[in-house]
């Protein structure tokens, strides 16, 4: 499934999301720029490696991508999801509760795959707890969603409450799955997702009566002269 807008307007221009895109974009051409070599070499000392615990990965880790379809997919539903949530939270509560997301991811992840020595990248943690504090914040928001069927593609508008219950038991699913096979290959973190979006959901809660959505000031008189 994949959504393409949603219901709910943005009050104000979603300059945090916008910037937080444009970083991860930004670093993801510089791994680009490298050969093979300088490239394993950063991934290895930025992205996080539970067995090889480094405490600055937990953020690093985050803007470092593993291909164009994971930047892609990453960056998209953030920018679908992420400026709704920075109207809830204002720009600097959004940035922290954004970083904050993405560290309760990696401490899941790591929590969970203590022994791995596989290295952990990218945005999804932090953008999972994004679409958590969405949950809670607009359940009954429309999104328009792509669904393929074979070989049709179908457009529906679902509830978010749907759509992202569905996301999440999916991750939930896969991450029951991933743990009944043994360890040690490459794949997809579902714990941190997880974790993001456990946090994100539990943020949102406590703090909704404390964030409402910002709205747009109403324009100054005009005098003509």
């Amino acid at each position: 499934m994949i959504p393409l807008r949603d219901s709910e307007p943005s009050h104000s221009t979603p300059f945090v999301t916008i910037s937080l895109i444009m970083v991860n974009v930004l670093v993801f051409f510089y791994q680009l720029s490298l050969d093979r070599f300088s490239l394993n070499h950063l991934i290895a000392a930025h992205g996080l490696i539970p067995d090889r615990l480094h405490l600055d990965a937990f953020v690093t880790s985050m803007f470092l991508h593993g291909g164009w379809l994971h930047l892609i997919g990453n960056m998209w539903f953030l920018w679908i999801f992420g400026d709704n949530i920075e109207d809830r939270f204002g720009k600097l509560g959004y940035l922290l509760f954004y970083l904050a997301a993405g560290v309760a991811a990696v401490l899941v992840h790591y929590a969970l795959g203590t022994r791995s020595a596989v290295p952990t990248v990218g945005a999804s943690g932090a953008i999972a707890g994004v679409l958590g504090a969405y949950l809670v914040a607009y359940p009954k928001a429309r999104v328009v969603t792509l669904i393929p069927l074979i070989f049709i593609m179908h457009m529906v508008a679902l509830p978010a409450v749907v759509l992202l219950g569905l996301w999440f038991l999916f991750q939930f699913l896969s991450q029951a799955a991933a743990a009944s096979m043994s360890a040690g290959g490459g794949g997809v973190a579902y714990a941190a997702h997880i974790g993001g979006f456990a946090f994100g959901v539990v943020t949102m809660l406590l703090l909704r009566g404390r964030t409402a959505p910002r709205e747009p000031r109403p324009p100054r008189a005009v005098r003509f002269s």
